[in-house]
This record gives C-alpha cells, sequence and structure tokens, in this order.
C-alpha cells in the first residue's frame, strides 16, 4: 500500500544496472596480473591511483577511519564518471577497502561525483567483494543523505532494498537512517513501508527505529498513530529517552489526551525511565492547560520529593493554569514568591500569564500596572504580551484602548500578528459590530496575515448566531480549500446551527465528515444533534444518537437530558420520559453532583413546561439522594403546583422535607 506501483518492474531493471556495473568493474580492475586496455589504462588513472595511495599512507597515522585525503593535484572537472568509477574499483581491488573510500570520500566532496548514483553502486560492490559489508552500508547511508538534499531519497531508498538482491543484507543502521531522513522530510507514510520492509526482509527493528516512528507522528500532530507506535516499542520492551518522552507528554496534552500523558508518565517511571525537570514541568504544564491543578501541584510534590527544583518555567505553567481557572489571586501569591526569588526571577512568559489572568478577571488597571512593572524590570513584552491585553479591552468593550495598543505595537517593533486581529475580530463580532471586524481584518491581510483556523471559526460562528447559514457555509467550504483543517468546534458550531433550523441530513452529513477525518464529537455537537432531530419530531434518531453519545463515552450533562425528557414529554411519552430519567441515575453515566445538578435543572425544566406530574417524581428521586433542597428548583416547582391547582402536591413535599430535615438533625445531636 506504500507507493508500491511499478517496484516490481524498476527492481528488475536496477538488478540488470548493477549486474552489468558488476561486470564492468571486474573488467576495470587495476592490477598487474590483469592489464587495462589502452583505453581505460589512460595516464589519469594511473596517476589518481597512485596520488591516493601515497596520500593514504602518508597520513595513516592520524587515526581516521578514512583518512582525509589532500589531493590538490587533481582537478575533479579533468576527471569523467567512467574514469571515476575505474579508480574506486582499482583501488578496492588492490589498495582495499579503507584505500578506495578515502577516494570515494574525496570525490563525494564535488557535486559531479556526489549525485552520481553509479558512483555508489560501484564502491559498495567493490567494498562487498572484499568482504567489507559494515563499509557497504556506509556508502548506502551515504548515499541515502545526499540524495535526500536532491529531493531523490526515494530512489535511493529502492536502491537501498535493491542491494539486498546482489547479496548486501540491509542493516537495522541503513534502514533507521532511510527511515530518519523520509521522516524528516514529512514521507511518514513511506516511512512506514520502509519500516514494513524491515520486518519482511528479516531484519530487526530496534528502539531507534520505534522512537524514529513515534517522533515523526508528533511532529505531524497523528497522536493516535503516536498511541500505536509507541505502544508497540513498549510491548517489546524497548524504552524512549527523555526528550522523546517529552515530545510525546507534550504532544499529547497540546491536543487534549493529558490522561494518556499521565499514564505513560507512569508507565516509563515504573520501567525504569527517570523523569527529569523537563519531563515534571512538561507533564505539570499539560495538567495545567486540562485544568486539573490539584494534580499539577501534586505533580510538583512528587518532582521536589525526587531532588528536582522548580525554575521559572515550572512556576509560570503554574501560575497560568491557575489564571485560566480563574484562581488569579493564588497565581499572584505564586508570582510574589518568584519576584522574591534569588535564583528564579519571572520572565516575559510569566509576566503574560499573569497579566492574562487579570485580563480574564477584567482587571485590566492591575494588567497594565503589571506590563508596566515589566517594563521597570528591563523585560520587552512581545507580540503575545501585547495580544494578551488587546484581548482583555476587546472583551471589555474597551475597542478604543484596544487600537491605542495596536499602534504602540506598530511603534515599538512588533508586528500584530493574526492571533492580534482575531482578538480584535471576536471582540468586535461579540459586540455586534460584524463590518468593523471585516473592515480591520482586511487591514491585517493588506499587512500579508493570513486568515487561520481561529479566524475562520469567529466569522462562522457569528454568521451561525445571525441565521445566516450560506454565509457560514460559504467560509466553512473557503477554509478548507485553503487547506486549513476545520477542528470539531467548527464542526459543532455549523452542526448546531443547521439543527436549529431543521436541516438534519445536511447536520448528520457534517457529523460524519467530522468522524472520517479523525475527530471527536463532543457533548455540545451530540446534544446539538440530538436537540435537532427532537424539533423535527424523529424520536428514535434522537435515541439513536444518545445511545451513539454513551457508547463513545462522551458523558450527557444536564443539557443533553434535558433535551431527551423536553422532547419526550412534548411527544406525550411519560413511560419514556421516566425510562429516559432512569438512566440518568445510573453512577457510571453521571457522579453524584452531576447528577444532583442535571435533576434540578430538569425538575425546573419541566415545571416550566407545566408537566407538574413528572417533575414530582423526579423531585421525589432528587430527595432520595440529596436532603438539601435547592430553593430555586423548590421555589419553581412550588409556583408550577400553584398555577396546576396541585396544592395537595405542596403539602406532601413540605411535610416530607420538614420530616426528613428533623430526622437528619436528631442524628446528628
Amino acid at each position: 500500500m506504500f507507493l508500491r506501483t511499478n517496484v516490481h518492474c524498476f527492481h528488475h531493471r536496477l538488478s540488470t544496472v548493477i549486474c552489468m556495473l558488476s561486470t564492468c568493474t571486474r573488467t576495470l580492475c587495476y592490477s598487474s596480473s590483469s592489464p587495462l586496455s589502452p583505453s581505460q589504462s589512460s595516464s589519469m588513472v594511473k596517476k589518481v591511483c597512485s596520488l591516493v595511495c601515497d596520500s593514504y599512507y602518508n597520513q595513516a597515522h592520524v587515526r581516521f577511519s578514512s583518512p582525509r585525503l589532500n589531493l590538490v593535484d587533481i582537478d575533479p572537472d579533468s576527471l569523467n564518471h567512467e574514469q571515476a568509477l575505474t579508480i574506486v574499483a582499482s583501488l578496492a581491488s588492490d589498495a582495499g577497502s579503507m584505500v578506495a573510500l578515502s577516494f570515494f570520500n574525496w570525490a563525494t566532496g564535488y557535486p559531479k561525483f556526489r549525485n552520481f548514483m553509479r558512483f555508489y553502486i560501484v564502491c559498495a560492490t567493490s567494498v562487498i567483494g572484499n568482504g567489507n559489508t559494515e563499509k557497504a552500508h556506509e556508502v548506502l547511508q551515504c548515499m541515502v543523505k545526499n540524495f535526500a538534499e536532491l529531493g531523490k531519497v526515494k530512489d535511493a531508498a529502492e536502491m537501498v532494498i535493491e542491494m539486498h538482491n546482489q547479496g548486501l543484507v540491509p542493516s537495522t543502521r541503513t534502514l533507521n537512517c532511510l527511515i530518519k531522513v523520509t521522516c524528516e522530510m514529512g514521507f511518514v507514510e513511506y516511512a512506514e513501508y520502509l519500516f514494513e520492509q524491515m520486518c519482511v526482509r528479516g531484519v530487526h527493528p530496534d528502539s531507534a527505529s520505534y522512537r524514529l516512528m513515534v517522533v515523526a507522528h508528533c511532529r505531524v500532530g497523528n497522536i493516535l498513530e503516536v498511541d500505536r507506535w509507541l505502544s508497540a516499542m513498549l510491548e517489546r520492551g524497548f524504552m524512549v529517552d527523555n526528550a522523546t518522552f517529552t515530545l510525546v507528554i507534550s504532544k499529547f496534552c497540546e491536543k487534549g489526551f493529558s490522561n494518556r500523558a499521565s499514564w505513560y508518565f507512569r508507565k516509563l517511571s515504573e520501567m525504569g525511565l527517570k523523569p527529569n525537570l523537563i519531563n515534571y514541568t512538561c507533564m505539570i504544564e499539560g495538567l495545567c492547560k486540562r485544568g486539573s491543578i490539584k494534580q499539577a501541584f501534586e505533580m510538583l510534590e512528587e518532582m521536589v520529593g525526587k531532588g528536582w527544583k522548580p525554575n521559572v518555567y515550572t512556576h509560570t505553567a503554574l501560575i497560568d493554569g491557575l489564571c485560566k481557572k480563574g484562581w488569579t489571586e493564588k497565581a499572584f501569591r505564586l508570582f510574589l514568591k518568584l519576584v522574591r526569588s534569588e535564583n528564579h526571577k519571572p520572565n516575559v512568559l510569566t509576566y503574560t500569564a499573569m497579566i492574562s489572568g487579570y485580563c480574564k478577571d477584567e482587571k485590566l488597571n492591575r494588567a497594565e500596572m503589571l506590563l508596566n512593572r515589566m517594563r521597570e524590570q528591563g523585560l520587552v513584552p512581545n507580540t503575545s504580551t501585547y495580544t494578551t491585553l488587546i484581548d482583555g479591552y476587546c472583551k471589555a468593550g474597551n475597542f478604543e484602548r484596544a487600537y491605542e495598543l495596536l499602534n504602540v505595537m506598530n511603534n515599538e517593533g512588533f508586528s500584530p500578528n493574526i492571533c492580534t486581529y482575531n482578538a480584535i475580530v471576536d471582540g468586535l463580532c461579540k459586540k455586534g459590530r460584524v463590518q468593523e471586524a471585516y473592515k480591520i481584518l482586511r487591514s491585517g491581510f493588506r499587512n500579508g496575515l493570513e486568515a487561520d483556523k481561529v479566524t475562520y471559526t469567529i466569522l462562522i460562528s457569528e454568521h451561525c448566531n445571525q441565521a445566516e447559514i450560506k454565509q457560514a457555509l460559504v467560509l466553512f467550504n473557503k477554509m478548507v480549500k485553503c487547506g486549513i483543517q476545520p477542528d470539531i468546534h467548527s464542526y459543532t458550531t455549523l452542526i448546531a446551527a443547521l439543527c436549529r433550523e431543521k436541516r438534519m441530513r445536511e447536520s448528520e452529513m457534517f457529523f460524519e465528515e467530522a468522524l472520517k477525518v479523525g475527530l471527536i464529537p463532543t457533548k455540545k455537537t451530540y446534544t446539538s444533534m440530538i436537540c435537532g432531530y427532537y424539533r423535527e419530531g424523529n424520536l428514535n434518531l434522537a435515541m439513536k444518537f444518545f445511545h451513539r453519545m454513551s457508547d463513545s463515552g462522551c458523558v450527557p450533562d444536564s443539557i443533553t437530558y434535558g433535551a431527551i425528557i423536553s422532547g419526550l414529554c412534548k411527544q406525550s411519552k411519560l413511560d419514556e420520559a421516566h425510562d429516559g430519567f432512569s438512566a440518568m441515575a445510573v453512577l457510571e453515566k453521571l457522579e453524584k453532583k452531576l447528577w444532583i445538578r442535571t435533576a434540578n435543572t430538569l425538575v425546573r425544566k419541566l415545571c416550566s413546561e407545566k408537566k407538574v406530574g413528572l417533575a414530582a417524581l423526579l423531585f421525589h428521586k432528587l430527595l432520595d439522594i440529596d436532603l438539601q433542597v435547592n430553593r430555586v428548583t423548590l421555589a419553581a416547582f412550588m409556583t408550577a403546583c400553584y398555577e396546576s391547582n396541585k396544592y395537595a402536591l405542596v403539602s406532601e413535599f413540605s411535610a416530607r422535607i420538614y420530616k426528613e430535615n428533623r430526622l437528619a438533625t436528631n442524628v446528628t445531636k
């Protein structure tokens, strides 16, 4: 499946060429017992052979595997390709592999011979004739690297594989060299083909082979493949190094797979890998980005317990995590700890994280104060720092100050990037100033910027909010044509808008398309589909998506259950509504806190729809689990009962609440 078209024909042709070259090499060998013909044994060939031998033996005392020749008397332009072939073959035959390789190394320093594939084949074949397969592999590795520079790595790779048929068994090191070069050039699929060839030809992949594939998939962001290759690597008992470990953790966390990153962190630690400061900091940063602050500080304690002292990057990750969680004051206390530290002072990233926290809290005066403090400390705010502040002012609706900061950036030599413009565009769209958003965006385009995934998603969301589905679809298609892969948020935005318009066939088409490109639907994606089918009156398809949601491991929330019960009620299927709530009560689906929150939401929703009987049933179940009655829920229930003339229900619930609270008080006494 990996680029095998016409490979058989290529191999047949290649075999013929190599056989001809082998015959030619034997004929051209320079020896006293078999003199060459006059045309082949030119004075130039003899002169070069003599000079190579003299230079090699004169420098033999220098400990090089292949001494560097000083052939100043030879003009490479005076040698043609056939003479070079004759020389390397003759030297291998008469003077040995090392002398031949010394000439080979000299010759490949010039493009004329470096780009000549037959030169590598003859040299490798000649060395093989001397029984020196290790050096033959070095020649092939050199060919791979040099031909990669020409963009002909696949030609070199096929030649390496074909050399197996000429008696040179592929080595793990040579094939690893091939895999490494192809991965670096972005040919990851072809690298997998080479890995497969390694196994087919009886060459055992080592830890480096697997590591190369893991790193390659990390670089292209294919996390599922990273997981597959890393799992296979560990199953065979191979270990990764700390650098690869850091890359894997950062990529898993970046793509939202922090749990998997934590699992690998523990697994590799158990296998004997000793995490270093960078590994711990990377894991702490990943946990903070996920919002798992408690686990991040537990990891910090473990790190300190192992003798590693947190540095400014560790603290910055924690400060950023605390700010994203809304715990700005806690973050500031940690920030002050850094300020007072003798060894680790806040850097630009630290200040930017803290400024971001204050912007989220709408404490823009404090954010500006930190900006000034930063300058006083001799630190220069960067584009990210200014963008953070601009975003804060845009969210607060202070576009005048945002534009001032934009000018400050330009005056100080910091070119606003697309993230800066996205912040302004998003703020303007949220304030209903869409035309102004397009105007500022066009000015960015005139300065050489290009729209990214965030830009398109902001504009698509705004058009969807305005029920302008046609414009949203135009932007979505334009994004795809520009080579930008929409994320699940982009798909969900469109799906939700189409569902609101009851265009369920198109919604499902986008849903399935998202799955095909490897995206994972969120709660909002599934809930949008469920709500859409209920609006359409298609109960069966709504429940089908509900079950798909559960089967995929995506836990329904109160909004999802609210949609289901509301839909079932509208269909007058109260028994099914009861079953829907019973499903909610299964602890595997919802933990207790979420269960209680969901139940309160549903009781209020049913009360608003005058479904008092079902609301009472759910309220009873809620009281079975939690006696701490939510006052808003109770008020909504009582109001619905009075409006429906269900006075007996009010008395019944009041009596139960009073009785059970009294019992609970006596128990505590």
